[in-house]
């Protein structure tokens, strides 16, 4: 991927629903390069596939956190395997550095985050974590 075909995904980030024309305009390169730049993203797997987020989505969750998990030993597949099991948790990361494991959570309440960030802990092979709550989102598809 090079910086234009960067750029091209940085827009489509913005609005996945940009037309080539409203793209290549932006971009400043022709229809047919961003034509033929989308389709070999695509045919590639630079771009796997194109979603919408619905206000509804946003809406369920009104209390959103990020967990940094970490986890002792070998534990990890048996870990995310729990994790995934909770409907809590939206999405979880696999990361270097200090954490094992980030889990992006979804609550209707600070009293059900407090109680799935508890349960979380509680887990065999969990021996830290760190929890960030999402205050707001300056980038997103909606």
């Amino acid at each position: 991927m090079d910086e234009n075909d960067r750029k091209l995904v940085s827009v489509l980030r913005h609005n996945g629903r940009a037309s080539v024309s409203d793209l290549a305009a932006t971009l400043g390169l022709s229809r047919a390069t961003v034509r033929a730049r989308l389709d070999r993203l695509q045919n590639s797997g630079g771009i796997v596939g194109f979603t919408v987020v619905l206000k509804d989505d946003v809406a369920r969750d009104p209390v959103r956190a990020l967990m940094m998990i970490g986890i002792e030993g070998r534990g990890t597949d048996r870990v995310i395997r729990q994790l995934s099991s909770l409907p809590q948790v939206r999405a979880l990361h696999s990361t270097n550095g200090r954490w094992d494991v980030i889990a992006e959570l979804g609550t209707e309440t600070l009293e059900a985050l407090d109680e799935v960030l508890s349960r979380i802990r509680k887990l065999d092979g969990v021996t830290q974590s760190e929890t960030s709550l999402l205050l707001s989102t300056r980038k997103s598809g909606v």
